[in-house]
């Protein structure tokens, strides 16, 4: 190679490799400051586009496990209801027994049917619970409002007719677990003899107006109307329809029949979160192995493109030196 004065290849090419160890130093920083393999798209165009896929995924289904969470609350606040319900009911028939005494006289039965009717208005009055804003319990149907009585106790509207709520239970939403409205006034819905009491059927009206006062029900919710009239049930057993122990004992069963099917969603709901869980926790664990850095490997590549910065460095100044020879020829 011929010694020059203007050209210096050696410093050149070292202060080439300085450069480039200086970036590759500077990479390994970036890595181990923020922790993450990809620092820029071109460090792994095709990794960085599959983790943004999957991490859209992990979002999505967080939402989904906050979804289910949100059904088991609602499903919770429901049996709550319906444990409650089942100890009125449980009174209700306790109360038809005493007033079957017979050394119980007339004042000592309307007493019991004071308490009796007051039971049967807050059954009533938990049939209309809700859940912030959604309704519990799916009985009521859509009135015909043209021909809506001031007696009709259902309101004017069918928010409360659909029995069914879908709950999303994976990312993209193609998968849902359904829960139901438990038919809380169906199931109360029992006449004075026992001889109507389907937890799962939807009563179904004489008349389009749904009037209490005309008789379109006769049962244990269904007592009083948003007038304050009662139905033709009583508890004295004088009254040739009064209540049996029978009309509990229907709609204690149907209480129960609606526990159970509550007590199957939510295990459901539990299973399909505990999935949920699962998913998320495979799916960071495989984001992680795309983008970490593994820190055991970048310390050491650390300490090499440090020792080849500070190589690199001393080699320019060795470099730029060697021309000085040039300076003893012209002597």
């Amino acid at each position: 190679m011929p010694l020059t004065i203007n050209t210096n290849m050696a410093a050149s090419r070292a202060s080439y490799f300085l450069s480039k160890n200086n970036d590759a130093l500077q990479k390994s920083l970036d890595r181990l400051s923020s922790g993450r393999k990809i620092t820029q798209p071109s460090d792994d165009a095709g990794g960085l586009a599959v983790s943004m896929k999957m991490q859209g995924s992990i979002d999505n289904l967080r939402g989904a496990g906050n979804n289910i969470s949100n059904a088991l609350s609602f499903l919770q606040v429901q049996d709550g209801i319906l444990d409650a319900a089942g100890q009125i009911v449980s009174r209700m028939a306790e109360l038809q027994s005493l007033s079957t005494d017979v050394l119980k006289g007339t004042s000592d039965i309307d007493n019991y049917e004071a308490e009796f009717n007051d039971l049967r208005s807050q059954l009533y009055e938990m049939t209309k619970t809700t859940f912030n804003g959604v309704a519990l319990f799916g009985d009521w149907q859509k009135d015909n409002t043209a021909a809506a009585s001031t007696n009709n106790i259902f309101g004017t509207d069918d928010d409360e007719a659909d029995v069914s709520l879908n709950v999303a239970v994976s990312a993209d939403g193609s998968s849902s677990v359904n829960i139901h409205r438990s038919k809380l006034g169906s199931a109360l819905t029992v006449n004075f003899d026992a001889s109507v009491g389907d937890p799962n059927a939807t009563p179904t009206p004489t008349t389009a107006a749904l009037d209490i006062v005309a008789g379109d029900y006769e049962g244990l919710v269904l007592g009083s109307n948003n007038n304050g009239a009662s139905d033709v049930g009583a508890l004295d057993p004088s009254v040739a329809t009064s209540f049996t122990a029978a009309a509990f004992s229907q709609a204690l069963e149907n209480i129960a029949s609606l526990r159970a099917t509550n007590g199957g969603q939510a295990s459901r709901l539990q299973y399909a979160q505990e999935s949920v869980a699962t998913q998320i926790s495979n799916m960071e664990a495989a984001l992680g192995r795309i983008l970490d850095v593994d820190i055991a490997a970048e310390t050491t590549n650390l300490a090499k493109q440090q020792i080849l910065v500070q190589a690199s460095a001393s080699m320019v100044a060795q470099a730029n030196s060697a021309n000085q020879v040039a300076l003893m020829l012209l002597q």
